[in-house]
């Protein structure tokens, strides 16, 4: 069986600026394509970084309550950098009872602490500098003062002594290295107090 070839009439062929036309359109469709695909896998390659960073270098966390204050707020944004050796006045986040509690070192391993009824706190006998304290309370401590930090185990408080629960508190007790997420050293948000944590 046979088919006739259709005649085209010069009517009905494209013309060449028809035919320019179709190809850039069809140029600029792939194009277009090739650069969403692209768009879509560097986003998901950055995200996936940002997200190993975040979790394994430089966790971020924002802060609950009231026990940092005046120096964190309760919202704000913070960054924290992993380590293992942390000095008298930096503040750190670690983990207890499944959440993540917020506070300042005071001393470390074998190192004694003492707290006055004013709130003065004593390390190895020399009373803290604490310039960040609005006001000093003695809190809750039901330890036995003074207290000497036990081997690797961090004795760390809020700032807001009067309501922070803390190592002065049995509840809370001195802090573990295996417990400790990072010392904190940015405020991210708000913009109001971008900048380093003192």
């Amino acid at each position: 069986m046979s088919r006739a070839k259709r005649q085209y009439t010069a009517d009905e062929l494209p013309s060449s600026l028809q035919l320019s036309n179709e190809l850039t359109r069809e140029r600029y469709r792939r194009s277009y394509a090739m650069v969403l695909r692209s768009t879509i896998y560097t986003m998901i390659t950055v995200a996936a970084i940002a997200i190993l960073v975040a979790v394994l270098f430089l966790p971020v966390l924002r802060i609950y309550g009231s026990s940092m204050n005046p120096t964190l707020n309760e919202g704000d944004i913070v960054l924290s950098i992993k380590g293992s050796q942390f000095k008298t006045g930096e503040i750190i986040a670690f983990y207890y009872n499944n959440k993540i509690l917020v506070k300042r070192v005071i001393a470390n391993t074998g190192d004694w602490v003492d707290i006055d009824e004013d709130g003065y706190v004593y390390v190895n006998g020399e009373k803290l500098d604490e310039p960040y304290l609005e006001d000093r309370a003695f809190g809750e401590t039901d330890i036995k003062l003074p207290y000497q930090v036990p081997d690797k185990r961090i004795f760390v408080m809020g700032d807001n002594r009067s309501v922070s629960v803390d190592s002065r508190n049995t509840s809370v007790g001195c802090v573990a290295e295996e417990q400790i997420v990072g010392k904190i050293v940015y405020c991210v948000w708000p913009f109001s107090n971008f900048g380093a944590i003192q």
